[in-house]
């Protein structure tokens, strides 16, 4: 692989028309879903989700999309219009904190192990240190540098279909994940810093894993 791949010319597709020409008019039902806030189900479905995509753009457009994760609930509902998620540590990128502040607009994907519909959330994020908010949602004693504080826009139930073509949550589906590189070796080689004995690389390993323990909150 070592041509980069183009999209031809005469392929592309260059404004709405073209693209909605190919596809069905959209069902009445997918448009009367979305709502513009919380109902008592999609409330619902948030305090039961323990993990959440949120994507988010620099000034410049530059994409991004992160995993937030804790015990089912993590994410508060201060009102039907607005919810807060707590920042965890991680390894001070600070991407998605980055692009808030320079693009307020976030999108939200809530998931439910065992379920195969998702939870859409759009909207306009901040970021607040506010101490009785950040007190909230301390764990083991330990309380967030910082929130994110989204106001919400649209939210509506996605569909299975994407959940179920996948087999995500198959266990007749699920594969080893010792047939890849761990995420130490996996950084490591790709950089060209990876050892070349063994039983370093298990060192490194193993100091990844109590790394994940002690700073997890």
């Amino acid at each position: 692989m070592s041509e980069v791949y183009e999209v031809k010319p005469d392929h592309r597709l260059r404004d709405e028309r073209q693209l909605r020409s190919l596809f069905e008019p959209t069902h009445d039902l997918a448009v009367a879903k979305c709502q513009t806030q919380l109902g008592v189900h999609a409330q619902t479905f948030i305090k039961r989700s323990p993990f959440l995509c949120i994507g988010t753009q620099s000034a410049d457009g530059r994409a991004d999309v992160s995993p937030r994760g804790d015990p089912a609930g993590f994410v508060q509902i201060l009102d039907p219009k607005t919810i807060v998620i707590p920042d965890r540590p991680g390894n001070n990128r600070l991407d998605t904190l980055s692009n808030i502040i320079a693009n307020p607009a976030v999108g939200l994907l809530f998931i439910i192990p065992g379920f195969d519909d998702t939870l859409r959330v759009n909207g306009r994020a901040q970021l607040s240190t506010d101490p009785e908010l950040l007190a909230r949602m301390a764990v083991n004693g330990k309380v967030p540098k910082l929130a994110i504080v989204v106001a919400i826009d649209e939210v509506f139930l996605h569909c299975a279909k994407a959940f179920r073509r996948s087999h995500l949550w198959d266990p007749d589906h699920r594969q080893d994940r010792r047939e890849m590189p761990s995420l130490m070796q996996f950084i490591l080689e790709e950089t060209g810093a990876a050892p070349d004995d063994l039983e370093d690389m298990r060192k490194l390993d193993e100091g990844l894993e109590q790394a994940y323990q002690r700073s997890m909150y």
